[in-house]
């Protein structure tokens, strides 16, 4: 029994040590110091420094009313590791279509701490999102099922009609849906 227990140890105590090894490879910046760490990768072909990338990101999902949504994060690691391995910013383009619970994400501190008693651990990853040039559309449709006004969200984001109208007429301008 003890060597079974000493194996175990000795197993998590590897397993742990690798998985700090991996996480101390992920890295912030170089725009978005606080949020989107990515990690540095050897490339099969280099990214050509010329490309643009026009893209949107449909989220519906929340993280928990305590969480930080990493969906929502997902934007800020696209322009970090882009901007990191050469990319100019201006080349960057990113929308964000929310729908769903994730809706409550979006919402101004006094809209959100009246509805959940804390802060909203997301406000100010969307404000740092929206500084950086990042397009933020609520649906419409989920807004009013939930009862969130124009006025509850964070300040420059937009109300769309729906999410499928937002999705669609990003994608008239060029905007490519990213399936993440």
């Amino acid at each position: 029994m003890k060597k079974i227990l000493f194996l175990i140890f000795i197993l998590i105590n590897f397993s742990w040590g690798l998985f700090v090894q991996a996480a101390e490879t992920f890295s912030a910046g170089p725009v978005i110091a606080k949020f989107g760490k990515h990690a540095e990768v050897e490339l099969s072909e280099p990214i050509d420094k010329t490309s643009s990338f026009k893209i949107a990101f449909d989220v519906s999902e929340r993280s928990g009313e305590d969480n930080l949504n990493r969906r929502f994060e997902t934007l800020a690691r696209f322009i970090n590791m882009h901007v990191a391995n050469g990319i100019p910013l201006k080349n960057i383009d990113l929308a964000l279509v929310v729908h769903g619970k994730a809706g409550f994400d979006l919402l101004k501190t006094a809209s959100y701490q009246a509805r959940f008693e804390q802060q909203n651990p997301s406000a100010e990853l969307v404000k740092v999102l929206l500084a950086n040039g990042v397009k933020i559309f609520l649906c419409g449709q989920s807004a009013a099922y939930y009862d969130i006004a124009s006025q509850d969200l964070i300040n420059n984001v937009q109300m769309s009609l729906s999410a499928m109208t937002a999705n669609a007429l990003l994608s008239q301008q060029g905007y490519s849906l990213n399936p993440f």
